[in-house]
């Protein structure tokens, strides 16, 4: 279906403290309700360190949205990953088999896996939980395409491209770009566009 055709869109962008999914969540808001669309966001916290989880739940609708700020469980249309384990376990406790996923391939190590007390799960095990949970998930090293960039910090927005790229947003990029231009000047705002541009691009190259 596409993204004109649904009423209310859950998105939930997951990551850990640090990787920028608020600002993600800002973008995106503001630019839906650039748009025309209502917006509800709203966050959830594992622990409160860096390094801990963090999701970010935006709804948007043409429609006032008479709901929780919070995606109900099992109701997640997309999920947007910083991090693959975090969008594996967002997957399984908010989506269902007609959700999509748009994930960062990059892991970031618990301190329980970097002691050894607990195994992290393997690219392969991650990708073949996901195509038993979800109806299409597309895999992007935005990591890898923000440190190209020269800055590991716009990971974000090499994300925030890839899920434009899909098409899953009733959200133009131009209306992206704009936000962008709002929020960052001069060289900043030159590697932003350069990021969201080659997120945008890689998520048709993606399987």
């Amino acid at each position: 279906m596409s993204a004109e055709g649904r009423g209310l869109i859950n998105l939930i962008i997951t990551g850990v403290g640090g990787q920028g999914n608020i600002l993600m969540s800002r973008l995106i808001g503001d630019a839906s309700i650039e748009e025309g669309y209502t917006v509800t966001i709203g966050e959830t916290y594992g622990a409160t360190q860096r390094g801990g989880s963090v999701a970010s739940h935006v709804r948007i609708s043409r429609e006032k949205i008479p709901y929780s700020p919070v995606t109900p469980k099992g109701t997640a249309e997309i999920i947007v990953g910083l991090e693959p384990s975090e969008s594996l376990r967002m997957l399984t406790m908010y989506g269902h088999p007609g959700t999509y996923v748009v994930t960062n391939t990059r892991p970031i190590h618990p301190l329980e896996v970097a002691v050894g007390e607990v195994d992290y799960p393997t690219q392969q095990t991650i990708e073949d939980c996901m195509a038993r949970l979800s109806k299409k998930a597309w895999y992007i090293n935005a990591s890898e395409f923000a440190l190209g960039l020269g800055n590991p910090l716009i990971t974000n927005i090499v994300m925030i491209g890839a899920l434009l790229g899909t098409g899953l947003l009733p959200v133009e990029g131009s209306q992206i770009e704009r936000q962008l231009k709002m929020s960052f000047k001069g060289e900043k705002l030159d590697l932003n566009l350069r990021a969201f541009e080659q997120g945008y691009r890689a998520v048709n190259k993606a399987v």
